[in-house]
């Protein structure tokens, strides 16, 4: 049965760790490898890394710029050469492909989000192959994804793929680094991240030319299996698993997607917004929201942090910080800082105005725990 794929292949596996080169027969294997699956009538989106590593070696870079306007530059330098790469391989095969550059504040804006999800179904519709990757020469620092895992996962998201799949310098999750570790226990599936992160114990530090380690994929896997996608962790370097994976091989680790998972607009709320603040609530509040299903009333709001604007997005966290969820807020900060802990009929008093009943309405809110 023809199916949604998103597989993002990271820095560590598309270049030699030593040289920073390209490494050609995995990317040739990989070629081949969702060609083949575009030829069987899935839909296939890639998102590659590797734009900053190619443009490093190009230059004769020995190490990973650290600055945002070095790494812009090299960025730049080194995305042409590994579209050209990728079109000449893809070409050979007769599978036309479309480079497609995103930024964050192309999915923060619910219009351009929209726009994004129809280009995408449009390209995949024309039997195209889409590569992605963060617009590096264009993205500010606020409002970077961070990694291509989580892009990767925000993509899988906005397409309603079915599997996302994540290739690594490993060929599973383990309970520890097992490069370091020789008691590290593999890890075939995950039911919950919950669970999950009270066995594994991970490392933040990709390779020498990469950015995401485990910690960025485990979070990348929870964004997809909100989502309703199946996420697998397996080898970069054996892009043929994807089709055994496929098959029903248990290789990898695989992620249960969320059997109740988010409508398209909770998913935009939950992963596409970036937080401008943060409000702290009372207990009850707490359980009226992640227990009840209601909505946010200024009554249960304790404090606030940040600068924001009505119809901006917000954290919702418990007293101790923890974010319970994160919604649209009805409500600027200075009008917060008048009214939290206030009741609904005090508000057109204290503001001199009336406003919206709720701070944050529960359609526009979605619950994190």
């Amino acid at each position: 049965m023809p199916q949604t794929l998103v597989i993002k292949i990271g820095t560590s596996s598309l270049t030699h760790p030593d040289t920073g080169y390209l490494a050609l027969s995995t990317i040739a294997a990989l070629v081949e490898t969702l060609s083949h699956l575009q030829r069987q009538g899935h839909q296939v989106i890639l998102v590659s890394s590797g734009a900053v590593g190619v443009g490093c070696a190009r230059l004769g870079m020995t190490e990973r710029p650290k600055s945002i306007a070095m790494k812009q530059a090299v960025a730049a330098v080194g995305q042409g050469r590994l579209m050209r790469v990728y079109d000449d391989l893809f070409t050979t095969l007769g599978q036309p492909i479309a480079q497609v550059l995103l930024t964050r504040s192309d999915l923060v804006q619910r219009s351009r989000y929209v726009n994004a999800y129809r280009t995408f179904r449009q390209l995949l519709k024309l039997g195209v192959i889409p590569i992605v990757n963060e617009n590096d020469t264009l993205a500010v620092e606020e409002l970077k994804f961070g990694d291509n895992d989580t892009l990767s996962a925000l993509v899988a998201s906005l397409v309603e793929a079915d599997w996302l799949f994540l290739l690594t310098d490993v060929d599973r999750l383990y309970s520890a680094d097992p490069r370091s570790n020789p008691n590290a226990q593999p890890i075939t599936l995950v039911n919950s991240i919950q669970a999950l992160q009270e066995q594994v114990e991970v490392g933040d530090r990709g390779s020498n030319w990469g950015t995401g380690g485990m910690v960025t994929k485990i979070a990348a896997a929870k964004i997809a299996m909100n989502a309703g996608v199946r996420t697998v962790i397996t080898e970069g370097r054996s892009p043929q698993n994807i089709e055994r994976i496929l098959q029903g091989e248990p290789l990898g680790t695989q992620f249960e997607p969320e059997p109740q998972h988010f409508n398209a607009r909770k998913r935009w709320i939950a992963h596409g917004l970036v937080p401008a603040g943060k409000l702290y609530l009372d207990n009850g509040a707490v359980k009226a929201i992640a227990e009840l299903g209601k909505s946010l009333l200024a009554a249960g709001i304790k404090e606030l942090e940040g600068e924001f604007q009505s119809q901006d997005a917000v954290q919702l966290c418990d007293l101790t910080g923890h974010e319970i969820a994160r919604g649209i807020v009805n409500y600027s900060s200075n009008e917060l800082q008048k009214i939290m802990g206030a009741h609904s009929d005090e508000i057109p008093k204290i503001l001199g105005y009336v406003g919206a009943e709720t701070v944050v309405h529960r359609d526009n809110l979605v619950v994190s725990i």
